[in-house]
């Protein structure tokens, strides 16, 4: 095996990535079953785009009426500022539809770290860098986030015991997302360090993905 400058240029040398510590702070919020989507914003706030989880979407060729909510909300959607933001578009005709009358869907964001919910006192959380801390911006009207149900540091035992008991209060009390819908999905462990998500299921959370999820609507899907 020979060294050379021409091998050296023409190959991008990839570090390995750092680890995490698997002991940091985790956040477990409700799974929504609706449809993956994010909002885009130019560094410049000139650009707004729509996606699913695959492609760009536009009013034209859309996503359970997701690209026309946010040309839409456009004015309102510039407030989160630059950047790629995902949530779950949800709702009246999207999987299980959360008993929402009949057209209406909500946006809700994952990064519930960031996110002051509207009429909510924003609070400090920590960063990757120790002792530093940031405050939550506001979300716009328009927007809110899945729902806390716990946080802590990660500790195994602990906080298997802890998931457990919140499929079991989320199954017994219903979603949190839509009071009174007593059919909700399960829940999103969340490692902040990592930053890195995984997801439990109330039902069949062994089967893999595609296999007992609920049929989808005649509305066209990602």
């Amino acid at each position: 095996m020979t060294f050379n400058e021409h091998s050296l240029q023409q190959y991008d040398f990839q570090p390995f990535p750092k680890m995490a510590r698997l002991s940091r702070h985790i956040v477990i919020t409700e799974k929504i079953d609706g449809t993956n989507a994010q909002v885009f914003i130019s560094e410049d706030l000139t650009t707004v785009l729509a996606g699913s989880r695959n492609r760009w979407i536009t009013p034209d060729n859309d996503n359970y009426g997701f690209a026309r909510w946010v040309e839409g909300h456009r004015n309102e959607l510039l407030q989160l500022g630059p950047g790629r933001h995902f949530g779950e578009w949800w709702g009246s005709g999207i999987q299980r539809g959360y008993g929402l009358p009949k057209g209406e869907k909500r946006f809700s964001l994952f990064n519930t770290v960031r996110w002051a919910k509207q009429g909510e006192l924003p609070k400090q959380y920590l960063t990757a860098y120790p002792d530093i801390f940031k405050t939550q911006d506001a979300l716009p009207p328009c927007c809110d986030t899945v729902p806390v149900l716990g946080e802590g540091t990660w500790q195994p035992q602990e906080m298997a015991d802890a998931i457990e008991d919140l499929l079991w209060q989320l199954e017994s009390d219903g979603s949190q997302a839509s009071p009174g819908f007593m059919n909700p999905e399960g829940i999103v462990i969340f490692h902040t360090a990592a930053n890195f998500a995984f997801k439990k299921t109330i039902e069949k959370d062994e089967a893999p993905k595609g296999q007992g999820n609920c049929p989808l609507t005649t509305e066209n899907p990602a």
